[in-house]
């Protein structure tokens, strides 16, 4: 069953793509819709459960390959993509009845969404490294589709910035790709070989170190150009913001990290070519400048959803930093924190797409009287912000904390200063964007009450997990976690 788990995930959302698409009718394909969400996360708990039971999972002669990394990024496609997809049928019905799209538009909503699906999954567990970049390039063009989805000048621009930006970034991790390639391929005269990751950090002690360094750097730059880090993430505020809010979350949540686990990949190989500094010293300067442009648009904007994002980019500069500053801890912590991230990030999305719906607007200057107007919506969102600006006892204050402590053990302790100011100031953004939204009167010709249950179903979910994690890890998890610090220290 193992070998074919990785045959069945990438299938699942390519066939529930290829179905919705023949098909066409609205009905039917929110049902195929449903269908191959819950399947496939179905898929991401067994796969988990291979991985957790000590099995390394390959097909297709070594280009599929999953270990705890790959299972973590599966297990978040998998949970968060279906909680986003469940979403997204009562935020498709909301548009649909107010005009926003036609049913034409709902079954194409779909169709990307599962496309975009299949382009993660393939990132996630391949092998191969010109298929892991082949991989990500094409998130982009799968997820393209979803940012332009409406088809206003604001979300055609968005969709646009993002495929040619990304796309010119993610040239760059080509050239680390084919640097790493033929580094590997002049030692080991095996073409398949010198292009499995599995292969490649087994032999790592052997490559040339200062082609290995080159080629880090392009892979930073590159990847990093997805992933959302300074100075490359400048795409990301418009795709985050223009997308509807279901695919924000997903965005936000899942996209950003396919990047940044292959950015891991090659840390992992790096660390055992060059050494552990160099690669640090890349991610914890670029992590905390990340940190600190993000903090500073979060305090200056309206766009409740370009908040949002630039939160993303805040939070992807906090896992960059972890990794920066290195140890079991700070990996460790920067593999909770992407857990802790995507849940909070969805949950954050789910509950800015209700108060569009009800509101009609995104500019927190307008909205007004939450709590009032939309009650449970309101709370959970509050909770959300709370969360994601880092406070007890919510999920994301573990691991912002853990990586505070890992730095300060590494000895970074002038960088860990300049990293918790930085949190201080994006946690005045956020609470100011409480007490605006939130409290306060409401205009009086708002509806009172909250959307249908099945827009609060899946935020409430997102809230039991957010809250559950800050209070206690479960032990499948932390093992998940501690088997995935192993393997990027090469040490399983």
């Amino acid at each position: 069953m193992g070998e074919n788990i990785l045959i069945y995930l990438p299938a699942v959302p390519l066939g529930t793509a290829l179905l919705a698409f023949a098909i066409r009718s609205r009905r039917i394909v929110e049902t195929i819709h449903f269908a191959g969400i819950s399947i496939l996360a179905l898929l991401s708990l067994l796969l988990v459960k291979s991985v957790l039971s000590g099995q390394r999972l390959f097909a297709l002669d070594g280009m599929f390959h999953a270990d705890e990394v790959s299972a973590i990024l599966i297990l978040l496609i998998g949970v968060v993509g279906f909680l986003n997809a469940f979403y997204s049928i009562g935020y498709m019905r909301h548009d649909l009845a107010h005009g926003e799209i036609n049913e034409k538009g709902v079954t194409s909503y779909y169709v990307f969404y599962h496309i975009f699906l299949f382009t993660m999954v393939i990132s996630a567990i391949s092998n191969n490294i010109a298929i892991m970049w082949a991989a990500v390039e094409a998130t982009t063009l799968g997820s393209a589709f979803l940012v332009g989805f409406y088809n206003h000048k604001t979300s055609a621009e968005g969709a646009w910035k993002y495929v040619l930006i990304c796309s010119v970034g993610l040239a760059f991790a080509l050239f680390g790709t084919i640097l790493t390639y033929s580094n590997a391929f002049s030692m080991m005269q095996d073409a398949h070989k010198a292009m499995l990751w599995t292969e490649l950090v087994r032999m790592a002690e052997n490559l040339d170190p200062q082609m290995m360094k080159l080629a880090f750097v392009f892979i930073l730059i590159g990847f990093g150009t997805k992933a959302g880090l300074f100075p490359m993430h400048t795409w990301l505020p418009d795709a985050h913001s223009e997308a509807p809010s279901p695919a924000s979350a997903l965005l936000s949540g899942v996209l950003l990290k396919c990047a940044l686990f292959a950015i891991v990949r090659y840390y992992a190989i790096t660390i055992q070519v060059v050494g552990k500094e160099f690669p640090q010293t890349l991610l914890l300067i670029f992590g905390l400048l990340t940190v600190g442009v993000a903090a500073f648009f979060v305090l200056v904007q309206n766009d409740i959803k370009r908040k949002l994002a630039y939160s993303s980019v805040e939070h992807i500069g906090i896992i960059a930093t972890g990794l920066g500053v290195g140890g079991a801890l700070g990996i460790f912590a920067s593999f909770l924190h992407t857990i802790n991230h995507s849940i909070t990030k969805s949950l954050l999305f789910c509950t800015t797409g209700n108060i569009v719906m009800k509101y009609g607007t995104r500019d927190s200057n307008k909205i007004r009287g939450m709590l009032k107007v939309m009650p449970f919506t309101a709370l959970i969102f509050m909770a959300g912000i709370i969360a994601v600006a880092g406070s007890p006892p919510f999920n994301i204050f573990v691991s912002e904390f853990m990586t505070l402590t890992a730095g300060l053990r590494s000895g970074h302790f002038w960088p860990m200063i300049l990293f918790l100011l930085l949190l201080v100031i994006v946690f005045v953004a956020l609470v100011i964007l409480i007490s605006e939204t939130v409290f306060g009167p409401p205009s009086e010709d708002l509806p009172r009450g909250d959307a249908n249950w099945i827009t609060l179903l899946p935020f409430g979910i997102l809230f039991v997990f957010m809250a559950g994690l800050g209070l206690y890890l479960p032990d499948p998890l932390n093992q998940l976690l501690q088997g995935a610090v192993s393997v990027v220290l090469g040490s399983k």
